[in-house]
């Protein structure tokens, strides 16, 4: 079903150049929004304003902003979806394994959040969405700071839920599964194997399934919804 509108919105989607970032920024093109997409290496989606920018920069996300409300007028909807992973056992991980990954996912995410605020507030309306990701809730061997990052975002999100919640701004996350990605085809078809046993409905999610939830949370449907906390996971982190 379209998603009734009453005139395109200003969007922002950090790392929206490929995989999940790139298919939520397409689905909000899709529905005739206005949308701007943070990228480091290029590559943003057909229609969409491309920015060069380092999420772990706070001027660098500064910058795009505005650039963004130049081209676009105030943002109304922003998605702070950029993240890596430094994957190795915890003995085994470096201070910089840990550093890289909690300043890309948690701290870059309240560098975009807290310049996307700004805008809001003087609004007096948004929606921010922050991408976590079901080892955020579950944990996982081998991820001590990837799981970290992403657990954090959640009580970003309801911290600023609580703050912003009465000038009319939401704060939600979106916690994927396992995505079918260019990260997870690099798995073996054994690895590939062992995690569909776990997930209950015995896939994984597409891109576009997780930007269905991300648009879900953008929209009218959504607005007495905050603080929430919404899995794609295929039931993998039921209970969590």
């Amino acid at each position: 079903m379209s998603e009734p509108t009453t005139g395109p919105r200003s969007v922002l989607v950090t790392g929206g150049n490929r995989g999940i970032g790139r298919a939520i920024a397409e689905a909000f093109l899709a529905q005739g929004d206005l949308v701007a997409v943070t990228t480091r290496s290029g590559g943003a989606p057909d229609g969409a304003l491309e920015l060069k920018a380092d999420v772990t920069d706070a001027s660098s996300i500064d910058g795009a902003f505005a650039d963004a409300e130049a081209a676009h007028g105030p943002v109304e909807i922003v998605v702070a979806n950029a993240g890596i992973t430094r994957d190795t056992l915890l003995l085994r991980m470096s201070e910089d394994d840990w550093a890289d990954v909690l300043d890309t996912n948690l701290t870059g995410s309240f560098h975009v959040v807290r310049r996307a605020a700004k805008g809001m507030l003087r609004l007096r309306r948004g929606r921010i969405v922050l991408v976590s990701s079901v080892v955020g809730l579950l944990g996982s061997p081998g991820q001590v700071n990837y799981a970290a990052s992403k657990a954090g975002l959640v009580g970003m999100a309801r911290s600023l839920a609580r703050e912003l919640g009465p000038r009319g701004i939401t704060a939600n996350v979106v916690a994927p599964g396992y995505v079918d990605t260019d990260m997870t085809a690099a798995l073996s078809d054994e690895q590939k194997a062992a995690i569909r046993d776990r997930v209950p409905l015995g896939r994984y999610a597409s891109p576009a399934e997780v930007a269905d939830a991300v648009t879900w949370l953008a929209s009218e449907r959504a607005a007495y919804v905050t603080g929430a906390v919404i899995p794609v996971d295929g039931g993998l982190g039921m209970g969590h």
